[in-house]
């Protein structure tokens, strides 16, 4: 009986864990930042699934020179042509709001 249990608890672990290794491929979203603002300023992704987003700001004439996500607490400079890639990681469903430090230009990200 004992040996049973203990067949059924390893297999059971190397089955588990086989299927826990699988990694979950980042779904990635892209954004310029223009004399406009966040092109574009509005994305959507689905619920539980891990995000980056890759930002690139095209202009000087812009005071989108760094992007702040408030509730995730994150803050990355935009240099001049140059993608800064942020992981948001897995997202819950709701709204992803972002901005410039000075909250001047906006963006959404809408997770449903």
């Amino acid at each position: 009986m004992k040996l049973l249990i203990m067949t059924l608890a390893t297999s059971l672990f190397v089955f588990s864990s086989v299927f826990a290794a699988a990694p979950t491929k980042a779904t990635t979203l892209n954004v310029i930042v223009t004399d406009k603002g966040f092109e574009p300023a509005s994305l959507k992704v689905s619920p539980n699934q891990e995000v980056i987003l890759s930002v690139t700001r095209k202009s000087d004439a812009t005071c989108a020179k760094d992007i702040v996500f408030h509730e995730q607490k994150i803050k990355k400079d935009l240099p001049l042509n140059k993608a800064v890639a942020i992981n948001l990681g897995k997202l819950a469903k709701g709204v992803v709001n972002f901005s410039c430090g000075m909250d001047m230009v906006s963006g959404v990200i809408n997770v449903q």
